[in-house]
């Protein structure tokens, strides 16, 4: 397992938030010890020289084989947060997508490797479902993003 720390910088990264009707597709996060702490959506890092709208497509190209349409305005998290003991800072930006690949609109669950070769898993949640598995939604403050109408 890839024991994953922040960086001593900003980093910038995209997420696109897919949704099947009430639920949204996310990727688990977790400690090094494999323990789930939460779940968000898919996406990743800007590259340098790279825009964010050509991030989004890059990422879920590379995570999921699939292309994108970007279906709403775009909405920025300041995420500064603790990973196992370090502090990461990221801007975010944030959009709704739409899968082109209909097929991940009928699976549950499925698997996908990182950039680095690192097993993940996605899923479609709820919200509710979310929060009764006691687990966060990641980066902090999407939750309250996901209510604005633009995005929705």
């Amino acid at each position: 397992m890839t024991r994953w720390r922040p960086v001593a910088s900003i980093k910038v990264k995209v997420l696109g938030v897919a949704t099947r009707g009430d639920e949204f597709l996310v990727s688990n996060v977790q400690r090094d010890d494999g323990r789930i702490t939460g779940v968000r959506p898919l996406g990743g890092s800007v590259e340098f020289g790279e825009t964010r709208v050509s991030a989004l497509h890059r990422e879920l190209m590379e995570e999921l084989g699939t292309a994108i349409m970007i279906t709403s305005p775009w909405s920025v998290l300041d995420n500064i947060f603790e990973h196992q003991g370090v502090t990461g800072h990221e801007l975010i930006s944030v959009a709704r997508i739409q899968l082109m690949n209909s097929d991940y609109y009928e699976q549950d669950t499925f698997s996908f490797r990182e950039h680095d070769g690192t097993a993940c898993q996605a899923r479609w949640m709820t919200l509710e479902a979310i929060h009764a598995e006691g687990i966060a939604l990641y980066p902090d403050g999407l939750e309250a993003v996901l209510g604005d109408k633009l995005l929705i």
